[in-house]
């Protein structure tokens, strides 16, 4: 009993136990990875999934593996008790939502950015001067046309982009 209370800081059970009422074993599973400081990773954790599931989960897992499962199963258990029908894909569904809005911010801002390239190289082309090519510094001989965008480049993340061309002077949104 004594070696237990050494273990356990002074005789508490772990989290586990003491929600659960029981008195905690020496050879306790749940004692490493639910401390008696942290109760609410286990009340959630046996909230969603049962104490019996948990339980039988741990002891079928090799040691090292059970911290990744613990934490594993603690997130979907927050999740769930924040969202029961989805859970951690709310979550993730969510956080796609967010990237597909990201990517169309950033082809508009790409597209706005080649409107304004082809703009600006339309106002040299009146003035009858010559653009300053990007990249790679200029080419050798004088008789190819400048180029405003490497023709191998692509847009970030696969978006392939039409500009119309016919009103190029005008902006893209009136502001």
């Amino acid at each position: 009993m004594r070696e237990v209370n050494k273990r356990q800081g002074g005789g508490s059970p772990c989290a586990a136990c003491k929600l659960l009422r029981r008195r905690c074993a020496e050879d306790c599973v749940f004692a490493p990875y639910f401390p008696a400081d942290q109760p609410h990773k286990f009340a959630s954790v046996h909230k969603v999934f049962g104490a019996s599931n948990v339980n039988k989960l741990l002891q079928e897992l090799p040691a090292h593996h059970r911290s990744d499962a613990v934490s594993s199963m603690v997130y979907e258990a927050n999740a769930r008790v924040r969202d029961p029908v989805y859970g951690c894909v709310g979550a993730i569904s969510s956080l796609q939502q967010q990237v597909d809005a990201l990517q169309t911010q950033l082809a508009i801002a790409q597209a706005e950015m080649l409107h304004i390239r082809m703009s600006h190289a339309a106002y040299l082309a009146r003035l009858g001067l010559t653009p300053v090519m990007s990249g790679s510094g200029g080419s050798s001989s004088g008789t190819s046309s400048p180029k405003l965008m490497e023709m191998n480049e692509k847009p970030a993340y696969g978006l392939e982009m039409v500009v119309d061309q016919s009103n190029l002077d005008e902006p893209l949104w009136p502001c």
